[in-house]
């Protein structure tokens, strides 16, 4: 088959990859380099510098991480669109942002669109509105079942290049929690039980939006004279790896049905395991009792606790090579494309041709 022609659409929010806190510009940043590896032409469009192998187009000049979230920036860098993508032939835009689907009505080409985040409430209206408009993508077989009704076309697994990703064997007494400064990502679920079990918790959580900021003051500040807890705050990238590669677990309390989880995916990667409570995606990547366990409330947090070195760092790491490698998830989105524009062929018999004439 011939190779494809795409344009892939970064959020505005962090650059690709990210310095720090980033899990879609990461996510990305894996795809591009694993479509470009297997022989396709991409144009990447995001924001400040580009450190993929693909081609480059910037909506902005830098990235602007501390609006994350907010309207403008993201209609912003959607209005930049289609001037960038009228000077390209493609066979398909992949959009990762949310505002930029809208636009997808109008195109020739078809849109895949990835769902990153909630489907349910606003965003779940949001994606029905677009039925018909965009092909969409599921990233877990949890999130596909929250909102069945959805016009779901695929489901494609979030992935790393795992080689990029430190292992250790050895592992140091502590667990850590990675994430986001947020009620539903559950720090003071981790401290009780990293408290509880006797076991030191370090925490690196990104802490911009006024609404962290909110809930680091409120809840996580008292916490931090407990014994043991330490506050790294937002880490970059080589630090993130360390940590994670010298944590006995990492300990991922979760409230919430999170769609993914791909710091699940980056621990195991270094053959940490994961002590998660049993929420969303987590049963779809966690192995109970191999790669690491799930839990049901605080009393089974802290028993895994004890028990998480009984668990060998090498499943852990051969999990992700079989289940969650970069090359498993390009290979997977090359079925995606080659179908939605099979699909827009039928639509649209003459667009279909031009495709297929280039």
């Amino acid at each position: 088959m011939r190779p494809l022609r795409i344009a892939m659409i970064a959020p505005p929010w962090f650059e690709v990859p990210p310095r720090a806190y980033g899990g879609i510009e990461s996510m990305c940043a894996d795809l591009v380099d694993g479509l470009v590896a297997r022989g396709n032409h991409v144009v990447l469009v995001g924001v400040g510098r580009n450190g993929t192998s693909a081609e480059f187009r910037s909506t902005a000049e830098g990235p602007c991480p501390d609006r994350l979230g907010q309207g403008v920036p993201d209609v912003l860098h959607a209005a930049a669109l289609p001037a960038i993508l009228d000077d390209l032939e493609v066979d398909v835009v992949h959009d990762h942002s949310f505002a930029g689907p809208l636009l997808a009505r109008g195109r020739a080409e078809p849109t895949v669109v990835t769902a990153h985040g909630s489907v349910v409430g606003e965003p779940g209206r949001y994606y029905r509105l677009l039925d018909g408009s965009v092909h969409l993508v599921a990233i877990s077989e949890a999130q596909r079942r929250i909102a069945p009704d959805l016009g779901w076309v695929a489901t494609v697994h979030n992935a790393v290049d795992v080689d990029l990703f430190p292992f250790r064997r050895d592992k140091e007494d502590f667990a850590l929690f990675l994430g986001r400064s947020a009620p539903y990502k559950g720090i003071p679920e981790a401290v009780a039980a990293a408290e509880e079990a006797g076991v030191p918790l370090r925490i690196a959580a990104k802490c911009r939006q006024p609404e962290e900021k909110e809930f680091f003051e409120r809840e996580v500040v008292p916490l931090l004279d407990r014994p043991g807890v330490e506050w790294l705050g937002e880490v970059g990238r080589e630090e993130k790896l360390e940590l994670l590669a010298a944590a006995r677990c990492l300990l991922f309390p979760i409230s919430w049905d999170e769609p993914f989880g791909m710091v699940m995916v980056e621990a195991m990667a270094c053959g940490t395991p994961v002590v998660a409570t049993r929420r969303g995606s987590v049963p779809e990547i966690v192995a109970d009792g191999e790669t690491g366990y799930l839990c049901d409330g605080h009393e089974s947090l802290v028993e895994a606790l004890h028990r998480v070195g009984e668990l060998s760092p090498d499943r852990c790491r051969d999990e992700v090579t079989r289940r969650f490698h970069v090359d498993l998830m390009a290979a997977r989105y090359e079925e995606v494309y080659r179908a939605a524009i099979a699909r827009s062929a039928q639509r649209h018999p003459f667009a279909g041709a031009k495709a297929a004439a280039r």
